[in-house]
Parts: C-alpha cells; structure tokens; sequence
C-alpha cells in the first residue's frame, strides 16, 4: 500500500536529494535553527557521520553570547565549525540551508563560516 506524502514533504525530500548530489563528495554544512539557539553541522554523507559541530549552546561560546537567537550568535557558531573544520582537514563544503531563506542569522552564519576558511 502507497504512503501518501504531502506536497511539502515531497518538495523537501527533492531539495535534499538534489543537495546532496550536488554536494560531489564534499561534505555538507547543514543548519537548523530555532526560535532560542542556532545548530550546524559539517556531514559526511558517503560515511553517514557528523565530522565536526557547533550550536550556540556550546561550551566555548555560551559565556560570550547575550542570547543565541540573534545575528550574533550566528556569526560566533559559523567561526566556531570552520574553526573545528580546518582543525579536522576540511575546507571545501556545500552549504545546505534547509527550509530556511538565506536571510537573517542563517546568511550571518554562512558569511562567518566562509569568513573563517570554508569554501562553498
């Protein structure tokens, strides 16, 4: 019997598979964000393993950032895992976005990450 998805699960699904052939054996940077923190992670998608990560809530950055729902503590986040990125050997990247715009924290966290040595 047929699952039935909906439209939005469908286009979701297409995204992420395009995004991932795109991708051509460089690792992915994947983000979500919510209403109070900011994640990123840098994927391997041929191993299925996360290599490196970073979120507002992190150890490193927590004491320095008023809130971690602002432009702030997405710039930090983005320096932070291409920090830990370079430091494990990866510099070229596909930034995948999600369902979010390129706008706001999410364009703020893929400047700093390309700002701190990523490639993408």
């Amino acid at each position: 019997m047929a699952k039935h998805r909906s439209a939005t699960e469908r286009r979701e699904q297409r995204v992420r598979r395009a995004v991932k052939a795109a991708a051509g054996g460089r690792l992915r940077l994947s983000v979500f964000r919510s209403s109070k923190h900011i994640y990123v992670q840098l994927i391997d998608d041929a191993r299925g393993v996360t290599v490196a990560a970073a979120s507002s809530i992190d150890k490193a950055l927590r004491p320095s950032l008023k809130t971690g729902a602002d432009v702030n503590a997405a710039k930090a986040v983005g320096k932070l895992v291409a920090e830990r990125a370079l430091q494990k050997g990866y510099k070229d990247v596909v930034f995948d976005r999600g369902r979010y715009l390129y706008h706001g924290r999410v364009k703020a966290l893929a400047d700093a990450a390309r700002e701190g040595g990523l490639n993408f």
